[in-house]
């Protein structure tokens, strides 16, 4: 049911949006894995086994898209995720990626509470200790025609009103996806936009670790 063409990664160095150069750059990266969408061109009333197997795809696209980035895991600050169904597809057939896209990076970035997982089409909660990437990972998804992009959000990892770092980045996959085909995307940042000035929560001063404040 998982079958990957191609896996497309983009990363980004940001000095200055017309302003004072930063000390440091803000780096922001996506990656993109093409499937085949087993589903296309019918409608599947029973289509969560599948995000069971989308799992491990999650966790090593986490993994590749931090290596691409070339920064220590703790400079990670913001995340999001994103899916483009093709055009035979639906848009359900892309939120098979919250759980495992969400949780992927969640679990690479020190998380260590309950979640959901769906083995053979039936729930299953597994739980731990709250730890790092407390927030809810934003996300966006459509159905959209090779070449199509993708605004995907960005917010902090463990308070989602850190205002200073609500971000997005464009993701197209050239040629992607076919008809047939979902791109499934993880993006990822090392923090606020390069002149974020417009005041709010800083993420220095988050303190009821409850995913939001």
């Amino acid at each position: 049911m998982i079958e990957i063409r191609r896996v497309f990664t983009h990363v980004e160095h940001i000095h200055h949006e017309f302003g004072p150069r930063a000390d440091t750059p803000l780096v922001r990266g996506a990656i993109g894995a093409v499937l085949t969408n087993p589903f296309a061109g019918r409608y599947e009333p029973d289509i969560l086994p599948m995000m069971a197997l989308l799992d491990p795809v999650g966790v090593d696209m986490a993994h590749r898209l931090h290596a691409a980035m070339d920064v220590p895991l703790e400079q990670i600050a913001t995340y999001g995720k994103g899916a483009i169904v093709g055009a035979d597809g639906e848009l359900e057939h892309g939120a098979l990626w919250h759980v495992p896209g969400g949780y992927a990076m969640r679990e690479l970035l020190g998380w260590k509470g309950s979640r959901v997982a769906y083995t053979a089409g039936k729930a299953e909660e597994k739980t731990g200790q709250p730890g790092n990437a407390l927030s809810i990972v934003p996300s966006t998804k459509k159905v959209g025609p090779p070449g199509a992009t993708l605004d995907v959000p960005l917010t902090n990892i463990n308070a989602s009103y850190v205002r200073g770092q609500f971000d997005a980045i464009e993701v197209r996959v050239p040629g992607a996806p076919a008809a047939d085909e979902i791109v499934f995307i993880l993006a990822m940042s090392t923090g606020y936009r390069v002149h974020a000035r417009v005041g709010g929560l800083l993420a220095k001063d988050i303190s009821k670790w409850d995913g939001l404040r």
